[in-house]
């Protein structure tokens, strides 16, 4: 079932209950659906691959057994890894005391089963049924899953959108911000002032962010250490895992370990 046929006709708006849920796969290359909005809000579990989640002014990274909370309204596209497998959840304004903003959230084993459980019932229950006491869990869980930082900043002010587009598709490149600067005609101190003012981040931390994410991608598509850390331009895999633990606590076999211990 690839990601856009499945949810062309769904409407997560015309449904009564709290809480939904939809097991979707992918078996193609990736897939990626329009940008869109609905009223409920929209949790993106990620059981197999991963998913990119772009919101206004951000990228939102969901590895293995995280999910990304996406507020009721918001407008948002989804992106997801070949081969991937996932769980989408709506749910209805004010069911649940999550975030007013996008986040990633650590999935816990208890919720991921609850949220799949909810995927093989009816959407529309009682209250008072065995999927309205199960849905009730799952609202009562949801605000206690841990964030993750796995998102990056961006902007729709053209220098640092042209950026942004460049380094996705080549992540590799390792020119410097006076580099940049020159590729899109302007100086390097107002560059530096516009990453900073756009993302609030420096050039650099922001370059290492998104190469972070897409690292998470890669690996989480089945991409090995070396051949992510070649994908990046690193000049040793011992560099990269530097890098990656630095950032997230754990080198990458560990952590995507620690994320796929308990999947199903």
């Amino acid at each position: 079932m690839l990601l856009d046929a499945s949810l062309r006709h769904f409407d997560p708006d015309r449904i009564t209950s709290p809480a939904i849920a939809l097991r979707v796969e992918t078996t193609r290359n990736d897939n990626e659906t329009p940008v869109h909005r609905h009223r409920k809000g929209q949790l993106v579990l990620a059981l197999r691959g991963a998913i990119s989640c772009e919101v206004p002014h951000a990228l939102w990274m969901v590895p293995p057994n995280c999910a990304v909370w996406v507020p009721g309204a918001m407008p948002h596209s989804n992106r997801v890894t070949p081969n991937a497998r996932i769980c989408l959840l709506f749910v209805a304004p004010g069911a649940t005391a999550l975030p007013h903003r996008c986040c990633t959230l650590a999935i816990s084993p208890l919720v991921r089963e609850l949220i799949q459980h909810l995927a093989d019932q009816p959407h529309e229950y009682a209250a008072d049924s065995a999927t309205g006491r199960v849905a009730r869990v799952l609202l009562d869980e949801l605000p206690n899953m841990p964030v993750e930082q796995l998102h990056l900043p961006i902007s729709d002010e053209p220098h640092i959108r042209h950026i942004a587009d460049a380094l996705t598709r080549n992540p590799a490149d390792r020119a410097t911000l006076p580099e940049w600067a020159a590729r899109v005609a302007t100086s390097e101190r107002t560059l530096a002032r516009l990453m900073l003012r756009e993302t609030g981040l420096s050039f650099g931390r922001w370059r290492q962010q998104l190469q972070l994410l897409v690292a998470l991608r890669r690996l989480a598509a089945g991409a090995s250490v070396q051949q992510v850390s070649a994908e990046l331009g690193y000049e040793s895999v011992t560099a990269f895992i530097t890098m990656f633990k630095k950032a997230l606590g754990r080198p990458p076999g560990k952590y995507l370990a620690s994320l796929t211990q308990d999947e199903r």
